[in-house]
């Protein structure tokens, strides 16, 4: 940019390159590792996979036993006792008690002699409990099967959004590359405009066109100079969302729009995207957790075996503790008959729930492989567009020329200037429009075949030079 050029539009441009200058510049490579670090989106998926994670191995613990302590306080409305009258059935008859009475008190006994004591009044206990299931119908296996596809579920979940995020960071950073882009092109024209407004008011002041000849080419600078700032305030608009999504106040991107010589194949985009594509292996993962559902189920109907055990840790001082065992182990079996949950409803859901999944599958490849043609037909239009368009600019910018050149001898009017200017800016703008679809189709292309990565390899092909 000349240092005319500058002088011609002003303080405003100046302030703005100024700022401009001041601005962090970021090629695409850095804003997009930038990105994966700082994006709050990304680490929202990425808590979601920590914890299906951490659920899953949570669930490990369901092979091993459960072992409890407990203790507890009891209060009796009178303590236990044992009547040893009341367990002979004679002690009831009126002879016997004739007979008894005069032995009691030959003996000195009362009846209270013949009760024992069971229990106390209160009673304490301390044990410690264990409960390990052997066999469940394999449902622990089932439910393991389902942790491990939750988590394939969240770590497909994050590839989307990192792809979805891939897709938004190449429209915003190119899309700031594309006004600043419109805004030199503007700029290009009002410096063009000025040049004609001062050749107009020397003609004028010569005599040799008319007043409204001037005038148009004033209304002409005019407008081209709204039209800039117009743009300036657009590139603002973009420059500030890049900034928002970077996390920085100012970023300025320093990788130009870019074509190549011509497009990859679309068969392997589309073979590597039913390959990899998240979209897919999330529904492989929601199959299989229907299918450990169905096994789950089904487990019910199967009995459960187990292994119980208790050990006393403390017991207080009466004739039913002491006869109780300090300890006991055995093996348990448990038949499930008659149950309340619905068993085989639920496990024709979880049927559905598979059925659904394989229909879905099936609808989602269809879509992913149009997906997939009408962003290559994209990307393959605007680089037809862009290569095209070559000579149409090449000739606008020769017209420009022969009409500033005509307009100087009287032979052309300041309309036809005018029209000139705007038909070279019209060319350029839908040129750099042209690479840009180019672009933001491709990086979307190579997102959903996973290799985002290699978008530096077309990124360092021949770059556009859209005012050159």
């Amino acid at each position: 940019m000349t240092s005319r050029f500058i002088k011609s539009l002003g303080p405003c441009l100046l302030g703005a390159m100024l700022g401009s200058a001041q601005a962090q510049t970021v090629s695409f490579t850095e804003a997009w590792s930038r990105v994966i670090q700082q994006d709050d989106g990304l680490a929202a998926e990425q808590a979601g996979v920590d914890r299906a994670e951490q659920l899953r191995e949570a669930a490990k613990a369901m092979y091993l036993p459960k072992v409890d302590v407990g203790a507890s306080y009891t209060h009796l409305d009178q303590p236990m006792e044992l009547d040893m009258l009341d367990l002979n059935p004679i002690a009831n008859h009126p002879e016997f008690g004739k007979v008894l009475g005069p032995v009691m008190q030959a003996l000195n006994l009362s009846p209270s002699d013949f009760v024992t004591p069971l229990t106390k009044q209160n009673v304490v206990t301390s044990s410690v409990k264990m409960l390990w299931p052997l066999f469940t119908g394999g449902r622990i296996d089932a439910a393991q099967d389902i942790r491990q596809a939750q988590v394939s579920e969240a770590q497909q979940l994050l590839v989307l959004k990192q792809q979805s995020t891939f897709e938004s960071l190449s429209q915003t950073y190119f899309g700031v590359v594309l006004a600043a882009q419109v805004v030199q092109t503007k700029q290009e024209i009002e410096q063009g405009l000025a040049h004609h407004l001062d050749h107009a008011q020397k003609l004028e002041a010569q005599g040799q066109i008319a007043k409204v000849e001037r005038l148009s080419a004033q209304s002409a600078y005019d407008r081209a100079r709204i039209d800039t700032q117009k743009a300036r305030r657009s590139l603002e608009i973009a420059q500030l969302a890049l900034g928002h999504m970077l996390k920085l106040k100012q970023a300025e991107p320093n990788t130009r729009l870019f074509i190549n010589d011509d497009m990859p194949q679309l068969d392997p985009f589309v073979q590597e995207t039913l390959a990899v594509h998240p979209g897919l292996k999330l529904l492989a993962a929601k199959k299989e957790q229907a299918q450990g559902m169905i096994k789950l189920e089904k487990g019910k109907y199967a009995p459960e075996l187990f292994l119980f055990g208790n050990y006393n840790l403390y017991e207080d001082d009466s004739i039913v503790s002491k006869t109780t065992p300090d300890w006991l182990v055995g093996v348990g079996v448990s038949m499930p008959l008659v149950s309340r949950d619905g068993r085989s409803e639920t496990v024709q859901a979880a049927k559905s729930a598979e059925l659904q999944v394989n229909l879905l599958q099936a609808k989602t490849r269809q879509d992913l492989e149009l997906l997939v043609e009408k962003t290559w037909r994209e990307a393959a239009q605007g680089l037809e567009e862009y290569q095209s368009l070559s000579s149409t600019q090449a000739l606008a910018q020769e017209n420009v020329r022969l009409r500033d050149k005509a307009f100087g001898q009287g032979l052309s009017t300041s309309l036809d200037v005018v029209d000139a200017q705007n038909q070279l800016a019209g060319v350029k703008t839908q040129r750099a429009a042209a690479a840009y679809q180019y672009v933001v189709s491709l990086a979307r292309l190579l997102a959903l075949s996973g290799q985002m990565n290699s978008f530096n390899q077309y990124q360092h092909g021949r770059a556009i030079e859209v005012n050159s």
